[in-house]
């Protein structure tokens, strides 16, 4: 078992910028992917960005491609979400994830690929 824990949201200006935290514990060392999910009122939830922890690859929405950074602190067990520029539409409850077993690429940013959730953030942009 994983549990995650999300930190940093917040009400920002448009322009602003904010990091969010998920602090991991428990079978952490399981986990082979962590990513970060966004969900607005009656939207479906959407993934944001993706990290495969081995390696460092990371991947992005097309969305916040150039403002936002996905980046880990494996010393404290902890996924950031570094975001700027933010914008209006960005407005959701931020949720982080994590998953213990491999995936095909094109699945990295979908929801249903990943085992373990934080109960979320709210980021509000007005």
């Amino acid at each position: 078992q994983v549990q995650l824990v999300e930190s940093g949201g917040g009400s920002v200006q448009p322009g602003q910028s904010l990091r969010l935290s998920c602090a991991a514990s428990g079978s952490t060392y399981t986990s082979i992917y962590m990513a970060w999910f966004r969900q607005a009122p009656g939207k479906d939830r959407e993934g944001v960005a993706t990290i495969h922890l081995s390696s460092g690859t990371t991947v992005y929405a097309d969305s916040v491609k150039g403002r936002f950074t996905i980046s880990q602190d494996n010393t404290k067990n902890t996924l950031y979400l570094q975001m700027n520029s933010l914008k209006p539409e960005d407005t959701a409850m931020y949720y982080c994830a994590a998953n213990p077993s491999p995936f095909a690429r094109p699945l990295w940013l979908v929801a249903g690929s990943f085992r373990y959730w934080g109960q979320g953030t709210q980021v509000t942009v007005s």
